[in-house]
């Protein structure tokens, strides 16, 4: 079964439509030329039903995504965060991935968008562990990757940008042919920026190091464990990160909406640490799993249920 071939709905254009009816032209705008913004958000089966995490955070950033594109919408932002719960709700999902979409249509091509209206649709299904069965217990090798993260006057960071994310699959297009699960890509001034869809965390001396945000999306994830640090007392600090440093780290991993939290237990051929995922890692993840499924008494707040 492919993307295309799946049952239940989509929400697009203002409506719910079957999943085999919710289609573009060939001649889309944002096909050819990456004009879309997205989010990637997740909902997960909680105590208290299906709940969805951060989603007013993730909706706020869609239309910063929005507003750096310049990119206009005619819905505001209640009639998202309702549509993306009842996308859910309406699949009978009890967890799920969900992709929110807007990009510039068919009205004409050329690298103008003059004239030309934009789209928004709304995708919901279910998605297990983004970087394979076993990566978030087992944890995953890494590849410093050739490719650097783009430079903060070439794109727009702060944006989920379709066509930014070409940028990604190269990168773990080549980390993946040489054997590797996920790529990190530096900045243009070579310092670590983060996966190709994941923020990054170093752990050193017992206090969790992440590269500031110059070059790198503001990751929700990213937010949220720096939130759960202060909880359990651990310091962060921000700071530009050294290649060399991802290799002599005591532990390293990804955060990610769809990644949520993936050890990295060797990184170009050398174990990080002692080659297992670490325990301030796997205190990070139960903390992390623990809000999301409501088991917590912290940060409720983030929880919308459907």
């Amino acid at each position: 079964m492919t993307m295309a071939d799946k049952p239940g709905f989509i929400w697009f254009e203002g409506k719910l439509v079957p999943w085999s009816d919710a289609k573009i032209h060939v001649l889309t705008h944002g096909l050819h030329y990456g004009t879309g913004v997205f989010e990637g958000i997740r909902a997960y089966e909680a105590n208290k039903g299906t709940a969805i995490f951060r989603l007013n955070d993730h909706v706020q950033r869609l239309f910063n995504s929005l507003k750096i594109l310049n990119m206009k919408i005619p819905y505001d932002f209640q009639t998202i965060f309702e549509a993306i719960k009842a996308v859910v709700r309406e699949n009978k999902l009890k967890a799920a991935y969900i992709r929110p979409i807007c990009f510039y249509g068919d009205d004409r091509l050329g690298l103008s968008v003059n004239g030309v209206s934009v789209k928004t649709a709304i995708a919901a299904w279910e998605w297990g562990e983004y970087l394979g069965k076993g990566s978030e217990s087992g944890g995953i090798k890494a590849h410093v990757s050739s490719f650097s993260r783009h430079h903060v006057n070439a794109a727009m960071g702060k944006a989920k940008i379709s066509g930014q994310y070409v940028n990604s699959t190269l990168a773990q297009m080549h980390a993946s042919a040489a054997g590797f699960d996920e790529a990190i890509l530096l900045d243009t001034m070579g310092f670590v920026s983060e996966g190709s869809g994941e923020n990054i965390f170093l752990v050193k001396n017992k206090k969790l190091l992440t590269p500031m945000l110059s070059s790198c999306l503001e990751g929700i994830t990213r937010d949220s464990v720096i939130a759960f640090a202060a909880d359990l007392g651990i310091p962060v600090i921000e700071r530009n990160i050294t290649r060399d440093e991802l290799y002599t780290a005591d532990e390293v991993f990804f955060t990610g909406t769809a990644a949520e939290i993936t050890p990295i237990c060797s990184i170009d051929h050398r174990e990080v640490g002692s080659g297992k995922p670490g325990a301030i890692t796997k205190l990070i993840q139960t903390t992390f799993f623990d809000c999301v499924h409501g088991r917590s008494l912290q940060h409720n707040d983030w929880l919308s249920y459907v």
